[in-house]
């Protein structure tokens, strides 16, 4: 069977959310030990220590940094994101804070018609609005906290990081940009990290260089998906992370899901569901795909 670009790039960001969602776990792990900025230094430092061997090993030409105002953009909004979600994960239970997060394919839709020229159609629209139905229903008044601000923060930078990728040369591997999105964040982070250092344990260490492999995982997979279709086609996948934090926190942190969430998180997903066109030629009855 042959995927379509459309199949693959939804794949590929069901595989990174699962990815997002264990970095999640760790800094849940965290439980709000370390302060947001030096999580944010640590954290993209070890990512550009991991990055940068691969980076070395391609060819001068694809170690070039490309749109550098665009990596900047990029560079940037991963560190805005990475300190709210320290903190709405801190403070929330993980479900609660990941649909806030899935909040960013909602907002994927109008930031892509309006940087990308993008026109969705009808069916689009009607299951994001339903994708954000769930959202409201997860997240009612009497469970409403203060860190849901920082909750919806992560979940604008993180829209306006993906939408972005389609602003990027697609001939830039995927490597590169991870590695300049990492160097770029480093001056203004350990400018931020050195007001507000405190020693860490090795436990500590430990999670945040985890957190660091994991957001990698994802970043790449963004990178890889979106350069695969157009963002209004395959956003919605990105609901699919919920199921996977919810899971999580059942089994690690004891936190059940009522009924309504349930309702909410069964709105999420089932938009993305990948439904089947049908249509008739000669009589025929014919299965088709986007």
């Amino acid at each position: 069977m042959r995927w379509s670009a459309v199949s693959i790039g939804i794949a590929i960001l069901i595989c990174g959310n699962l990815s997002s969602s264990l970095s999640d776990v760790t800094v849940k792990l965290l439980n709000g030990s370390v302060s947001a900025f030096q999580y944010m230094f640590i954290r993209q430092l070890l990512s550009v220590m991991l990055i940068t061997p691969l980076w070395l090993r391609l060819p001068s030409a694809q170690r070039d940094i490309g749109h550098w105002k665009i990596n900047a953009i990029r560079a940037h909004l991963v560190l805005a994101g990475s300190g709210m979600l320290l903190i709405a994960i801190t403070y929330l239970p993980l479900a609660t804070a990941n649909a806030l997060f899935y909040a960013a394919p909602l907002l994927m839709l109008p930031l892509s018609m309006i940087i990308l020229g993008e026109r969705p159609n009808k069916q689009k629209v009607l299951a994001t609005a339903i994708g954000f139905i769930g959202i409201v229903i997860v997240l009612r008044p009497e469970q409403f906290h203060w860190a849901a601000f920082a909750a919806l923060g992560t979940a604008s930078t993180l829209a306006l990081y993906n939408v972005l990728v389609r602003k990027l040369p697609r001939q830039q591997p995927i490597i590169s940009t991870l590695f300049w999105t990492g160097i770029l964040s480093l001056p203004v982070s350990s400018l931020l990290a050195y007001q507000y250092w405190q020693p860490l344990q090795t436990e500590q260490w430990l999670l945040i260089a985890a957190s660091a492999i994991f957001t990698l995982g994802y970043q790449g997979s963004c990178v890889a998906a979106y350069r695969q279709s157009e963002t209004y086609k395959i956003g919605l996948a990105e609901y699919s992370g919920l199921i996977f934090v919810t899971v999580f926190g059942y089994l690690w942190f004891n936190e059940t899901p009522d009924w309504l969430t349930g309702l909410g998180i069964f709105l999420i997903i089932v938009p993305m569901a990948p439904w089947p066109k049908r249509r008739y030629r000669n009589n025929t009855f014919i299965h088709g795909s986007d």
